[in-house]
């Protein structure tokens, strides 16, 4: 029996590859670039299987006359990208892959947030200019973190497991979220809160909220406006949750001491104004960007291909 033809949209860590090319009849040899929708379609007219990522648009008109398509494996945990209800009609199943990324993107936000508190970017550009005279009693002052309260918006996997990183910082914990938490032994000090009590009194704000309709500036005008002008926005959800605009108006006007992004409204391209606000750190969308965590991700989306064409429900189905 032949081999199911697998369309991969973007060159995946060497172990994920190598596994691909075993279980697989690949359409293709990706590359490290984003390809075009052009490309994205004609891969998925082709293939038995595929894997995209979310920089893909997977829309409707992508979804249709592809007659061998069965399956589309998105690489992230987020499926955004892809028409849900287009890929239902067409009999297609849709996976992603949770729970793996998990603690990568919870380290990824602490390392933003202790980084705008205490300036982390700024000074390394300091020393590197060649322009440090040396230590000063009052030179870079920054922020503590250790004892202040942290505000997640969110609390599902991603922001459970930043509030459990905050109890070595004897941190107090406000959350907003559809459903409650029970406390566990590190939880006791976790409150449920609105979304306005909890943007009034954290000194940290962490947004860890899918990207839906109701999501989409989700922190706007508004929402900035009821934060502490000593609060420090942290988003490393979706790009657009947060309104970049608004972010860019109150950081300018200092009715907010900083903020941490690793993502953006319109990804790769930002608010040029950030690029020159010190008082902001911005990566490149490196949540899950560790190779232990990439490779996994691969390989989740593997196993959810592979029992598709078994005949099994596939572990991580969408719809």
């Amino acid at each position: 029996m032949s081999r199911p033809t697998l369309y991969i949209s973007r060159l995946l860590p060497d172990p994920v590859m190598t596994a691909a090319h075993q279980r697989f009849q690949l359409l293709n040899e990706p590359r490290d670039v984003s390809p075009s929708w052009d490309a994205v379609k004609a891969g998925l007219r082709e293939a038995d299987a595929a894997i995209c990522t979310l920089t893909d648009r997977v829309d409707a008109a992508m979804l249709t006359d592809v007659p061998r398509l069965k399956v589309l494996a998105n690489y992230a945990v987020g499926y955004n990208n892809i028409d849900l209800t287009a890929a239902t009609k067409q009999g297609i199943v849709v996976t992603n892959t949770p729970d793996v990324l998990t603690e990568s993107t919870a380290d990824l936000t602490w390392a933003l947030m202790l980084a705008v508190a205490r300036r982390v970017a700024e000074g390394d550009a300091y020393v590197r200019s060649g322009a440090w005279p040396g230590w000063a009693p009052t030179q870079m002052l920054g922020t503590d973190v250790s004892g202040k309260v942290l505000g997640i918006v969110g609390m599902g996997r991603i922001g459970q497991a930043v509030a459990h990183r905050a109890a070595g910082f004897n941190m107090h914990i406000c959350y907003s979220s559809r459903t409650a938490h029970a406390p566990d032994r590190l939880a006791a000090r976790w409150e449920r809160r609105t979304l306005p009590d909890l943007l009034r009194d954290s000194d940290f704000v962490s947004l860890h909220v899918p990207l839906t309709a109701e999501t989409q500036h989700l922190i706007g005008p508004g929402q900035l406006a009821l934060m502490k002008p000593t609060a420090f926005l942290i988003n490393t959800s979706r790009g657009p949750v947060l309104d970049e605009a608004a972010l860019v108006s109150a950081l300018l006007q200092r009715r907010l001491a900083g903020a941490g992004l690793d993502v953006f409204e319109q990804e790769p391209a930002f608010h040029p104004s950030l690029r020159e606000l010190r008082q902001v750190v911005l990566l490149p969308h490196l949540g899950s960007a560790t190779l232990a965590t990439r490779v996994r991700m691969g390989m989740i989306c593997l196993e959810n291909i592979a029992a598709v064409f078994a005949g099994v429900p596939a572990p991580n189905q969408v719809t």
